[in-house]
């Protein structure tokens, strides 16, 4: 999930460059969604390593 935010967050950056502003903008709007998506998941996952416990690291 990272890594496809990754990859939205440089096709905004890209299509900005060229003047695509409109899809751009949808780009980038997709990859904050998924990042933030990516850190609720993440801490979510440690949360419940942590109360099963095992080691978060």
């Amino acid at each position: 999930m990272l890594g496809w935010a990754i990859v939205f967050a440089v096709l905004a950056l890209a299509a900005g460059y060229l003047g695509f502003m409109g899809l751009a903008g949808v780009a980038a709007t997709i990859a904050k969604i998924l990042f933030v998506l990516f850190l609720v998941l993440l801490v979510a996952s440690f949360v419940v390593r942590a109360i099963r416990g095992q080691s978060v690291v």
